[in-house]
């Protein structure tokens, strides 16, 4: 089996201020569509990108960066897992990702 053709580490702890006017859940999910890290894409290193709006390019037109569509599903599939994960610990729901993708 092949590599993927996109990769990046998934988020840290999500940097949660607390106080009484924000909720964990809402605020998580603002942070991961902000959330920046190195990807690599068909073997270009993207360095500190913000992986949400970059693997939304990809989605929109996965030939411009060297990739195949389902190549593109991919690494929205792998930042649904990763930064689900990240959600779902800080009370969020990992569905609230997928939807984004759909605006």
């Amino acid at each position: 089996m092949s590599s993927p053709a996109v990769t990046f580490a998934g988020p840290r702890r999500i940097p949660y201020p607390g106080g009484c006017v924000l909720e964990p859940g809402p605020y998580a999910l603002d942070y991961l569509l902000r959330w920046t890290t190195d990807v690599t894409v068909a073997g270009v290193v993207h360095s500190n990108a913000a992986v949400f709006p970059l693997i939304r390019q990809l989605l929109t037109d996965p030939a411009a960066h060297g990739l195949r569509p389902e190549q593109a599903a991919q690494a929205r599939d792998l930042f649904l897992q990763l930064a689900g994960q990240a959600l779902a610990q800080e009370g969020g729901d990992p569905a609230w990702l997928a939807r984004e993708f759909s605006r």
